[in-house]
Formats: structure tokens, sequence, C-alpha cells
């Protein structure tokens, strides 16, 4: 079942349990979701990979929206941004620890042979298809920027 299909079923139970908070999350995440199925065509197809990419676009705007009211004083406003966060990360692979990151930055940085901040593309190349939609690519670059000493 595609992330989409399951969204319209969660949809559907949030509606039956009246969990309008919820209800409102999944809404919003379907519109993301159709708004670029449409996009590519009419009848296209989201791969696996663009309904992560979609999913992470999501918790990212969410995550500065959070900074954003923090630094206006408003952090009154972060409850609702939190649970869209968390109702969003339901879609979302489990996501690797810092620690299980580190051990493949360490491996990608002994394959690749990198040994300078110069070659971190060839070490972020290697690594992304491993970590792709289980950690956030600014985790990764900070993490191969300790490695290589940057």
């Amino acid at each position: 079942m595609s992330i989409l299909e399951r969204l319209q079923t969660d949809i559907v139970q949030a509606m039956k349990a009246k969990d309008a908070a919820t209800l409102s999350t999944l809404r919003m995440l379907k519109a993301a979701f159709m708004e670029a199925k449409t996009a590519k065509s009419k009848d296209a197809v989201l791969s696996g990979d663009e309904e992560i990419e979609i999913l992470q676009r999501y918790v990212k705007k969410r995550r500065e929206t959070i900074e954003l009211n923090a630094q206006a004083g408003r952090a009154d406003l972060n409850t609702a941004e939190e649970q869209e966060i968390t109702v969003t990360q339901r879609y979302l692979p489990e996501a690797l620890s810092e620690e299980a990151v580190r051990e493949l930055v360490a491996n990608a940085v002994a394959s690749t042979g990198a040994s300078s901040a110069k070659e971190m593309g060839k070490v972020m190349a290697a690594l992304m298809p491993h970590v792709k939609g289980k950690v956030e690519g600014a985790v990764v670059s900070r993490l191969v920027k300790e490695a290589l000493g940057a």
C-alpha cells in the first residue's frame, strides 16, 4: 500500500474519530501529494522515494516554522506544529540513530578514500542512497564534516 493510499484510509478514520487536528494534517499531506502528482502529469504515479521526499519537506517546513515562532517569541504556536510533525512521521521510514549514521559515514569515508573536506561530495554521493529518507541531510552533512575534520 502506498503512502497516499494509507493517508486516504487514515483520513476516513480521523473523520470517524472526529480528530480534527489529525484530519487537518492528513488533508494537508494529501494535498501536497496531489500537487506533486499533477505537477508530473495527469495520470502520474509517485514513486516511494518521491512520497518520502514530500513528507520530509513537510516536516522540514514545520520545523522551520517552529524555529521562526520561537524567534518571534510565539512559542505558544508550536504545539500545533509539533503535532503535525508527529502525525507526518508516522508515514516516514524509521529514522536511523546518530550512532548508526556515524558508522555509515565511517564506512563511506573508508570506501571512497576521502581524507579532506574537499572530498565531501564523494562521501555524500556514496552515503545518501543508504540514508535517504531515514535521516535529514543536514545531520548527514554535519557528521561527514566531522569525520573529514572540516
